[in-house]
């Protein structure tokens, strides 16, 4: 509940969620919150607060979590970032640390990313992980860009991974 603030403001920012469903209320963003400790609790994974180490300043989120929201779905990579710091590496950034903990430290054989088609920021962050493009799938009653790797990929690509 710390970073409430700060992602009550990236939650109701109109250009952050444009594709993720509509703004956010800062009651619906705490909720959220709590909903992500019960996750982390339980799972072991979920959401976590991007703090920028120059400021100190919470300008993104991002998770690990069951695409689709099942337990029974591969496990995605996915962030939000404040306009005022896209385009400056961060989102690759954070997902490569994601990224990282997913193969690493819940040892996944294969990670997803998804994204509404027309979303081509976030598209390129895919192809700079490595990952490949799959198909368009249904995911969250959409339908959505769909990328993948693997661990042995991603370990290629990332070999401070290792």
């Amino acid at each position: 509940m710390a970073h409430l603030d700060g992602l009550g403001v990236l939650g109701g920012d109109p250009r952050v969620m444009r594709y993720l469903g509509g703004v956010q209320t800062r009651e619906e963003t705490a909720a959220a919150i709590e909903r992500q400790i019960g996750k982390w609790q339980a799972l072991g994974f979920g959401w976590w607060s991007f703090l920028e180490l120059a400021t100190g300043e919470l300008i993104g989120a991002g998770c690990i979590q069951h695409t689709g929201g099942k337990p029974e779905h591969p496990l995605e990579v996915g962030w939000r970032l404040r306009p005022d710091r896209w385009g400056q590496g961060f989102a690759t950034e954070a997902a490569i640390a994601t990224g990282e903990f997913a193969f690493d430290c819940l040892g996944i054989p294969l990670l997803l990313a998804v994204a509404v088609p027309e979303n081509t920021a976030s598209r390129r962050v895919m192809e700079r992980l490595g990952m490949r493009y799959r198909a368009i799938e249904r995911w969250y009653d959409m339908d959505l860009a769909t990328y993948e790797i693997t661990a042995a990929a991603w370990r290629d690509r990332h070999p401070a991974t290792r």
